[in-house]
């Protein structure tokens, strides 16, 4: 799946890809009242828009992202300067309030999260297969602290197409079950499908939970 992923940067072929920063994104958001200043996590975050919205209102914002294609259409299209450096196994990037980790979300761990404060997921959750987003899951949970909120976009396929992909069918049930053990979801919206495509998003406000909150 990885490689597949890389291929589709390389040759690309990324339709996924808005030119417009995410409606639900914007419309959703303001509700979750993250603080200006959080650092936001955006794993596998591709050379998204939503990003620089992010940064409009007054977030440090931290990509993760596997494709190096990705990354510097990215900083090129965003033409402002560029430091470089090394840390932790990942080569970064920093264009402004936008700081952009290329490597393995997996190897991102806990040392490097230190200072994140919320996350913004409309591509990872998605573009993974069943059998890793239970990690993801796992993983996501490791990285955010306990009362950071966050804002998932997931989707699902028109019926006969689940097991299409990536983007990959996850429904509501999966969300749930991938992440009530250690956030509290809330369903903000479903939206209406999509024409020619058969996606309907579906759109979730998560808290880490606490030590002392119950499942």
């Amino acid at each position: 799946m990885e490689n597949a992923w890389l291929a589709r940067w390389r040759e690309g072929r990324i339709g996924f890809h808005r030119d417009a920063p995410h409606p639900a994104l914007r419309r959703h958001w303001p509700g979750l009242a993250v603080p200006a200043g959080t650092k936001v996590l955006v794993p596998l975050c591709g050379k998204s828009l939503d990003m620089r919205w992010l940064a409009r209102q007054g977030h440090p914002v931290l990509g993760i992202e596997l494709a190096p294609e990705a990354v510097e259409q990215f900083l090129a299209e965003g033409g402002e300067p560029v430091s470089r450096y090394r840390q932790a196994g990942f080569e970064v990037c920093r264009q402004g309030s936008v700081e952009l980790w290329r490597g393995d979300v997996f190897h991102f761990h806990i040392e490097q999260a230190a200072e994140i404060g919320a996350f913004y997921d409309r591509a990872a959750l998605i573009a993974l297969p069943p059998a890793t987003r239970q990690r993801y899951a796992f993983h996501l949970a490791q990285l955010i602290p306990p009362g950071a909120r966050g804002l998932l976009v997931a989707l699902t396929r028109a019926p006969g197409e689940e097991q299409a992909g990536p983007p990959f069918h996850v429904s509501e049930a999966e969300v749930r079950e991938l992440f009530a053990p250690n956030f509290r979801l809330t369903l903000l919206a479903r939206g209406e499908p999509e024409a020619g495509s058969g996606f309907r998003e579906h759109v979730w406000a998560l808290v880490r939970r606490g030590p002392l909150d119950e499942a």
